[in-house]
């Protein structure tokens, strides 16, 4: 994997700590000034990494909370999606921090609009799709909140129920990654984060790329 030229660390306690400013413009300076050039760097790298297991360029996108006004955001992210022109109507992969953790997600969110046949072509290969998610992995149904279930906690009822939900409910989402506390080592070294997050990539390519051609 090709190193970035420019000298980026991986994240501190101080970008965690950029949640707990106060007020709306305040946070987004925060998240301007200490977050977005290290989501440059390793959104880059990680585009160049994956773009050949898609079998198409993937696009960096870094969230920029255009339509706050008031309320701060509690989080932020890149995202890697296969559409040059935005990422949420598509299947896409996102790197992000709330106050007190990393996610890395395959994201399947409210806005795509071919979820129900994404969530019933996972259903009628429930087995493999089950099989194809290690059990340190977490779920979460809704990319605002913090909240994420352990994958090594749901049986095959729990995933119909879930997978049920995100087909059937308009605001329902599926996300499917890893969660990395902010003092964990690999959070703290780009280049360890930038490869621990493409093995991530690589584990959901298989639900990825079905995802994509459910969706088409």
């Amino acid at each position: 994997m090709t190193k970035t030229t420019t000298a980026a660390s991986g994240f501190s306690k101080k970008d965690f700590e950029v949640f707990h400013l106060p007020g709306l413009e305040e946070r987004m300076s925060g998240i301007i000034e200490h977050i977005r050039p290290k989501f440059q760097s390793i959104g880059e790298q990680l585009a160049a990494e994956i773009s050949p297991a898609v079998g198409n360029e993937m696009h960096l996108h870094i969230a920029k909370h255009a339509r706050r006004t008031v309320n701060p955001p509690n989080d932020t992210w890149l995202a890697l999606c296969a559409s040059k022109r935005g990422y949420k109507a598509h299947p896409h992969f996102q790197l992000g921090l709330f106050d007190d953790h990393l996610f890395i997600w395959l994201a399947l969110i409210y806005e795509v609009p071919g979820k129900r046949n994404i969530a019933t072509a996972y259903l009628n290969e429930l087995d493999d799709f089950i099989a194809q998610i290690p059990k340190q992995y977490v779920v979460s149904s809704d990319h605002m909140k913090k909240d994420a279930i352990s994958a090594a906690e749901l049986g095959y009822e729990d995933w119909e129920k879930l997978l049920g939900r995100f087909r059937d409910v308009g605001k329902a989402e599926l996300l499917i990654g890893q969660h990395l506390a902010p003092d964990d080592p690999i959070v703290q070294d780009e280049q360890k984060l930038i490869e621990f997050a493409a093995r991530t990539y690589h584990q959901l390519m298989p639900l990825y790329k079905k995802a994509c051609l459910a969706y088409a």
